[in-house]
């Protein structure tokens, strides 16, 4: 079987490239020669080269070596993590050392023995792998660094909806296969996709988060693909994607019924070919990861009215999860409390606070339209504002809480129809900003925005 990888040889002799092309074609997916050395930089145009041969000298009766520093100085400024090995003469290995200096990876001798040259092609190939595998994992650890400003609780609940989404999860974690989970913002879709990510074979790999509702469409392929510098204005380095960055791990794309038609489809396309081009480059790279997505949209509804793919959506949810709302769970609201309360209690540096089992009931009565998010600022708030270990007043959770919940006992209105009370009333409690309302309800502002364009608020 061969070993994967793409060689480039680079000398003036016929005899020596066709040679080492017979002998290597054996071992390797893909060899190509050239005897100009000023056609290399279109070599690297359409490929990802592992190891790069290069000779040392290319003009007759000279040996100085300088056009072999020339050319590798190009290679490196082209890829500066390229694996270069010099083919020298006996006599020149004192200018092969000076180019390893210079950043060439090792040298061989010519004429070669074929084992040896295979042996050291071997060891540069593990090189190149390394070198990316490095370059990979600082990315990965950069953008984690980011992420990791968001706390994640673990997954808290005992009620038989919840009971449900665990024991599926243990079911489809073991497997490979595509999972897309459904649920309102706020019920914690990104929890279930990590849970799944730690039930799953890749779980000591890394787990890479997309937010494509905050990915605007210009940036949509340099943050999904990564660019190489000067694709565009501002692309001063080469950027590793987040495909890249989840190779062997879990890539999480969440918020994916946002994608606009022209961006599903490119999304479609790298997910079936299971391949990548950085922006502003034609070499393709293989990703191999694990695929969950996420939605609060109704996203069968957004199929039937060609708003989203079929095939995209075939290959995203193999297995579905539904993600049921607070307000279908309110027997878990104790449990969900009594969790932040610890968490804040500590944050503010206050003794553990109680709440009354008044405060509870009415909370458990409380629609919870922001779902545990709103709960958990719900209970931030009320820590800071508590004057004394007990809280016997439900409105340091929810103002105008009677209202509110009178609301919710009134069977002629629809939870949209409630939903658009909330919201219009949480804007003018905030005197129409949207950041301080979306905060309120526990929402993202892209999803507030969502819906004041679905009930004409303005």
């Amino acid at each position: 079987m061969k070993t994967k990888g793409n060689i480039l040889i680079i000398d003036d002799d016929r005899d020596v490239l066709e040679t080492a092309r017979m002998f290597l074609k054996q071992e390797f997916s893909s060899v190509d020669i050239e005897e100009d050395p000023e056609k290399i930089s279109g070599y690297f145009e359409i490929k990802d080269y592992d190891v790069i041969l290069l000779d040392m000298n290319f003009k007759k009766g000279v040996n100085d070596g300088e056009e072999g520093f020339h050319y590798l100085s190009k290679i490196l400024e082209i890829d500066p993590q390229a694996i270069v090995i010099l083919i020298t003469a006996y006599g020149e290995v004192d200018l092969a050392v000076k180019a390893m200096k210079m950043g060439a990876s090792d040298f061989i001798l010519k004429p070669w023995k074929n084992q040896k040259l295979l042996g050291t092609i071997l060891a540069a190939i593990q090189q190149r792998q390394s070198k990316k595998e490095i370059v990979r994992l600082k990315a990965t650890q950069q953008q984690q660094q980011l992420d990791s400003n968001q706390k994640f609780e673990n997954f808290i609940g005992k009620s038989a909806a919840i009971e449900k989404v665990k024991e599926l999860i243990k079911k489809v974690g073991k497997t490979d296969a595509n999972i897309l989970i459904l649920g309102e913002n706020g019920t914690g879709k990104e929890l279930v996709a990590r849970a799944i990510h730690q039930h799953s074979s890749r779980v000591d790999e890394t787990f890479v988060n997309v937010d494509l509702g905050a990915i605007t469409e210009t940036l949509f392929e340099s943050e999904l693909f990564g660019h190489v510098k000067g694709a565009f204005t501002d692309a001063k380095t080469d950027k590793v994607g987040r495909f890249e960055m989840a190779q062997n791990g879990t890539l999480f794309l969440d918020e994916i019924g946002n994608l606009s038609l022209a961006l599903q489809a490119k999304l479609l396309t790298a997910l079936q070919a299971q391949k990548i081009n950085r922006v502003g480059s034609s070499k393709e790279i293989g990703v191999d990861f694990r695929l969950v997505s996420a939605t609060n949209s109704r996203i069968n509804e957004m199929v039937a009215n060609s708003d989203f793919r079929q095939d995209l959506l075939y290959r995203l949810n193999t297995v579905e999860i539904h993600l049921p709302p607070l307000r279908e769970r309110t027997h878990d609201i104790p449990l969900l409390l009594n969790h932040f309360i610890d968490i804040y209690s500590k944050k503010y540096q206050k003794p553990l606070i109680t709440v009354t089992e008044s405060v509870i009931n009415k909370l458990k009565k409380y629609p919870w339209p922001g779902n545990i998010r709103e709960l958990q600022h719900a209970t931030e708030r009320a820590i800071i504002l508590a004057e004394t270990r007990t809280i016997d007043k439900v409105e340091l959770f929810v103002n105008e809480p009677e209202t509110r919940m009178s609301i919710n006992d009134s069977p002629a209105q629809t939870l949209d129809e409630m939903e658009k009370v909330f919201i219009q009333k949480s804007l003018r409690e905030n005197d129409g900003n949207v950041t301080g309302t979306a905060k309120q309800l526990g929402l993202t502002r892209t999803a507030l925005y969502r819906r004041l364009n679905k009930y004409g608020i303005v």
